[in-house]
């Protein structure tokens, strides 16, 4: 590990944390409507023995026409919980009807092949550029150094042509000069205007033990972010112990994305989420208060209980699309006019 470089982010951390707190305010303003929940059972699992997983959850979403690619994370056993990522397809004019044919056939296209990610590929981002598929995801697995294997959670990238074959995947460090860092963690990243090779990225990685939101410049070609770049965006607040970014970006305008984002209380544990607009900088423009919080049994109670958790946000007619993850084992789909998300908004800029 770099602790030089780790110095650095973290000397730019501890301002933020002085600076950026006292943007949002503890209560949630609920807009989202619940349209369709997803368990297990709803899919079907082809080219793969075990055709049923135990929990399909934390999915992205991209748009294509008037279908929706749904990428789940999937997990088969409890033994070492290892996760896999899924592609499935749904008609999102049947989903804004809150109607959903099932079972849902869905095929394997990402699990782990790597030492970085032994534990599991996880919470998935997905983008399509110029023909080609891109996969941000979280790499749960070791590094090996003095004969042992070390836990580390690496920001992975898979890239795929347009038929979804795998061209290649590896992980992101963090590089200054001849200096390289790869964090402890990293992981809740999203793309913004990837073009000519390389992209903002609105990442979060963990520096010193803390969990905020970051914006720094990458190179995908060879998957660096470039530290003098790095830049504290949002912290969590006096109630929460972390944040992170939770979705995909959507285009808003010429120079405003929306973005999900999810902190997690100390008071209960729960993980309440929220949006964000930013520009194509990463520079946050407006945030809001907890827009989608967990309540009622279906999304209350699971395997990791209180969560709401990315991973796809799509934008279609008037209707912003949150589909994420619900503690830990199932699928929710909500839906919200997106001029009543954009009410909720508190501008900075």
């Amino acid at each position: 590990m770099n602790l030089v470089l780790e110095d650095k982010l973290s000397r730019k951390q501890s301002d933020a944390l002085r600076k950026l707190r006292g943007l949002r305010k503890p209560k949630t303003e609920d807009v989202f409507k619940r349209l369709i929940y997803l368990g297990p059972e709803d899919f079907k699992i082809i080219g793969y023995k075990k055709s049923k997983p135990t929990v399909a959850f934390n999915p992205a979403a991209l748009l294509e026409g008037n279908e929706i690619l749904l990428l789940p994370r999937l997990i088969f056993d409890y033994y070492k919980y290892v996760s896999s990522v899924g592609l499935a397809r749904l008609n999102i004019d049947d989903v804004l009807q809150g109607y959903c044919k099932t079972p849902i056939s869905a095929r394997i296209i990402l699990w782990p092949t790597k030492l970085w990610e032994f534990l599991g590929s996880e919470d998935p981002r997905v983008y399509k550029i110029n023909n080609k598929y891109y996969i941000l995801y979280t790499g749960k697995g070791y590094y090996f150094e003095h004969r042992n294997y070390i836990r580390r959670d690496v920001l992975a990238l898979a890239q795929y042509d347009n038929s979804w074959r795998l061209e290649r995947k590896d992980y992101f460090s963090i590089i200054d000069n001849n200096e390289e860092f790869v964090p402890k963690s990293n992981k809740d990243s999203a793309f913004i205007n990837m073009k000519n090779g390389e992209s903002v990225l609105l990442t979060r990685p963990e520096i010193k033990g803390e969990r905020i939101c970051w914006k720094g410049q990458v190179c995908i070609e060879d998957l660096k972010i470039y530290e003098k770049t790095l830049e504290p965006v949002m912290v969590y607040e006096k109630w929460e112990w972390k944040v992170g970014w939770s979705t995909n970006t959507v285009k808003l305008s010429s120079n405003e994305y929306l973005i999900g984002w999810h902190g997690v209380c100390i008071e209960d544990n729960c993980y309440r989420d929220g949006l964000a607009i930013v520009n194509d900088e990463g520079e946050l423009l407006a945030v809001s208060n907890y827009l989608l919080s967990p309540k009622e049994l279906n999304e209350e109670y699971g395997d990791r209980p209180l969560v709401i958790f990315g991973d796809g946000l799509i934008k279609y007619k008037e209707f912003l699309l949150w589909i994420g993850g619900i503690s830990d084992y199932a699928i929710g789909i909500f839906a919200a006019e997106l001029n009543k998300i954009l009410e909720k908004m508190t501008w900075l800029r």
